[in-house]
């Protein structure tokens, strides 16, 4: 069940025009979260990201499967979107097999450095024009402000690295 907080966020960002995967980005970090403090852990960042959008699926948000999604995949974004018109007290005994099947598992998934390779990762699958449309998108909605914010943030974290 997720947070009261971030069903709130979430609502906030819908009510303010944002994207589906701007809204699933609450549940998703609210789900690392919970691995990073141990309330659970998983296998990989890949499947706490996957927890989160089911999470947002079955909470409403509109979150479509990924365009090389496998059938699997899609199969599941279709239970989780059923899952939302529906609202029933889930099964127990599932629920707890669940919860000691993740309790199991590390907590390295939701680190940093996972969730950065992770994200390489992601964007290695994506073509060159892709990733320079979206980084010229994010410098434009950023606005002057935002810019001379991220350039001073880069410029000190180099100079971190650098010694």
């Amino acid at each position: 069940m997720p947070e009261k907080k971030t069903q709130r966020a979430a609502a906030r960002d819908k009510k303010a025009g944002k994207s589906p995967s701007t809204q699933a980005g609450e549940y998703v970090h609210e789900e690392i979260e919970h691995v990073r403090e141990g309330k659970h852990g998983a296998r990989s960042a890949k499947q706490a990201i996957a927890i989160g959008l089911s999470k947002a699926r079955r909470a409403g948000v509109k979150v479509p499967a990924g365009k090389t999604a496998s059938k699997s995949t899609r199969k599941k974004a279709a239970q989780d979107e059923a899952a939302s018109h529906e609202h029933h007290k889930p099964a127990a005994k599932r629920s707890r097999a669940t919860s000691r099947a993740l309790k199991k598992e590390g907590h390295g998934a939701a680190s940093k450095s996972a969730l950065s390779s992770h994200a390489k990762k992601a964007a290695l699958k994506r073509s060159a024009g892709s990733r320079s449309a979206a980084a010229k998108k994010a410098a434009h909605t950023k606005g002057a402000a935002g810019r001379s914010a991220a350039a001073k943030k880069a410029a000190k974290t180099r100079a971190k690295n650098a010694s």
